[in-house]
């Protein structure tokens, strides 16, 4: 007589229990969830929706030709028995899944992105993404949840070099390793992103043994924050013309280094003979090209034009990176910059205040990218638009490192910050001649 309720409070126990542990591990391990609890409806939904989904989005085709002969006219309609494209079973990823497609002769994948919203609402997902790795082929890629929500939770192994950034739209880590892209270009508008993600780089470069360089020609107001693990930091046009000229020295030592050496970079070397890495960063591009009008304006313009192109085309096998951001980067600030973007590999484009900005940034390399960049909201803060090293593209967004935060470690780390003798002495000439 007792048995029932003892066994309905147990049923009752477990199901909270597996809530409980359900709801855990979605908050604290997404990717365990996905998984165990996700991944196996998901990829159930696919296979149960594909043909219908296929249909009512054009992507199937009738092996009749839609056109036929009665009699002495010619009967156009819809071709009866379509066939759904050839897909593959759902294969999981971290946070999705992936589904590769064979095209239908004469079918283009462009059918296939105008369907990914289609294909988003029919399996349950946060969205599809949709990509041709070769001729005849399509991937589908699906991501079970926004990974751009929570980009604390992705890690990445620590590299010289390389930053842990934030998070990837597919729910990979956002590196950025200046060893294999080693100049970048940053866009974004006031309350983008921008001074979040610069924060968040030197937060994690300042533990490496590295050299950090600042140019922030805004009297020092952002990067100023963090001058105790700066080598150098440049306030003004004047001060960045003498620090871009000593590293520009500073390289041409490298340069004979390696040629006494016979070796084509730094990093064949031997350890002691290698001179440390630098990286430059500065921020808002714009006020080292405009000028007042002024003959000494724009010889200063012009001279940190010369400099930044001879370091970017040059210093990435002699240990020299540039990290270069900016609310406006166009071709109006004159032509030097867009030589220079064409020296900077990586891309990271935030919500911009024009369509020129993002397509400075990203339309050199894909035109797709640009209007994904410009869709990016207000609300949107830290996410952007970043090439990856492979060439392609993605949305991510940076983790949010609050400013007292990186002040801090920037204090803790103050006592690894190198010395760079030849910066050093341009710059006290410069006060020099100021007395």
């Amino acid at each position: 007589m007792t048995t029932g309720p003892i066994i309905f409070a147990f049923g009752l126990a477990v199901l909270a229990w597996v809530l409980i542990v359900g709801d855990l591990l979605r908050r604290h391990r997404p990717a365990w969830h996905w998984y165990l609890a996700g991944y196996p409806v998901t990829a159930w939904r696919v296979l149960f929706t594909w043909r219908k989904v296929a249909m009512l989005n054009d992507l199937s085709v009738s092996r009749r030709p839609p056109r036929g002969l009665l009699g002495d006219l010619v009967v156009k309609g819809d071709p009866v028995r379509p066939v759904a494209p050839r897909a593959s079973f759902p294969r999981a990823t971290r946070l999705g899944l992936t589904v590769t497609v064979r095209l239908h002769a004469g079918q283009t994948p462009s059918t296939y992105m105008k369907a990914a919203d289609a294909l988003a609402h029919a399996w349950r997902v946060h969205a599809v993404r949709v990509t041709s790795p070769e001729r005849g082929l399509v991937l589908l890629t699906a991501t079970g949840s926004d990974p751009l929500e929570r980009p604390g939770l992705a890690t990445a192994p620590t590299e010289l070099l390389s930053a842990l950034i934030g998070a990837l739209e597919t729910g990979g880590a956002w590196v950025i390793n200046l060893r294999l892209v080693p100049h970048w270009l940053i866009a974004g508008a006031t309350r983008s992103g921008k001074s979040t993600l610069l924060a968040r780089l030197i937060t994690q470069l300042a533990p490496q043994p590295v050299a950090l360089v600042g140019v922030d020609c805004k009297g020092g107001m952002e990067l100023g924050l963090f001058a105790g693990r700066l080598s150098a930091l440049a306030t003004c046009r004047r001060e960045a013309v003498a620090v871009l000229s000593a590293l520009v020295v500073d390289m041409q030592d490298r340069m004979s280094a390696c040629r006494s050496a016979g070796v084509r970079s730094i990093w064949e070397l031997p350890d002691k003979l290698r001179p440390i890495p630098v990286v430059v960063i500065i921020d808002e591009i714009a006020e080292l090209y405009l000028s007042d009008g002024t003959r000494e304006s724009k010889a200063e313009a012009e001279q940190c034009s010369t400099l930044l192109l001879r370091l970017a085309q040059l210093g990435a096998a002699l240990g020299l990176h540039l990290v270069v951001a900016g609310q406006r980067v166009g071709s109006d600030l004159g032509p030097g910059v867009t030589a220079l973007r064409a020296q900077l590999g990586g891309r990271i484009c935030h919500r911009v205040n024009d369509p020129g900005t993002a397509e400075m940034t990203l339309g050199d390399l894909n035109k797709d990218a640009v209007a994904v960049a410009q869709s990016i909201t207000a609300e949107e803060r830290g996410v952007a638009v970043c090439t990856g090293p492979d060439g392609g593209w993605s949305r991510a967004r940076s983790h949010l490192t609050p400013t007292d935060e990186a002040v801090a470690t920037a204090r803790k780390y103050s006592g690894m910050t190198p010395q760079l003798p030849a910066v050093d002495r341009a710059l006290a000439a410069l006060e020099g001649d100021d007395k």
